[in-house]
């Protein structure tokens, strides 16, 4: 099973599409996004050949993004605690994923530093990265470029392989 992770995607349609081209191209089975769509216009897209799950960002301050989400995936709020199986029906090889924006790094370390999740998914900082600790995976997908210091300079996005293992299972794209 192959999972697409997207993260703060800012209200630019030219990105969300790049995206769920990559999606579509890669064949993913499920788009988790990682929060900070901003508007509900810019939900639509993911609306496509996929299962669709997202959090909330710290700038999505449109209510409307949920019911948005809802018309065709799943909201989860805050955060999420999701299992995918290996052959993509959730239960055969079991691979435990929490997702939460990253606004706190302390809410990331702790669920990376639990030890409940094999990965676990943020976005917030538009700096793409992956790394292991203790068995737990954490990936950021990266987003748009922004003038911060540690932002990506391009729009990244990342696949998860659930029958992979460990940072050999996570691929970051440029997309332009």
């Amino acid at each position: 099973m192959q999972i697409g992770i997207v993260s703060d995607t800012h209200d630019d349609l030219d990105a969300v599409h790049a995206a769920v081209d990559l999606f579509e191209s890669e064949g993913v089975d499920v788009v988790i996004h990682c929060g900070d769509f901003v508007a509900p216009f810019s939900v639509a897209p993911f609306d496509a050949d996929f299962a669709f799950h997202a959090v909330r960002g710290n700038n999505d301050g449109e209510w409307n993004v949920q019911s948005a989400v809802e018309s065709f995936g799943t909201y989860h709020g805050e955060a999420a605690a999701l299992s995918f199986g290996t052959d993509g029906s959730g239960t055969e090889g079991s691979v435990a994923v929490a997702v939460t924006h990253g606004t706190s790094d302390l809410v990331v370390d702790a669920l990376v530093d639990c030890g409940s999740y094999d990965y676990v998914l943020h976005g917030h900082t538009h700096a793409h990265g992956v790394e292991e600790r203790n068995g737990t995976v954490r990936v950021n997908p990266g987003g748009l470029p922004i003038p911060i210091a540690g932002a990506d300079d391009v729009f990244r996005v990342a696949t998860l392989e659930t029958n992979g293992e460990g940072i050999d299972a996570v691929t970051h794209h440029e997309l332009s």
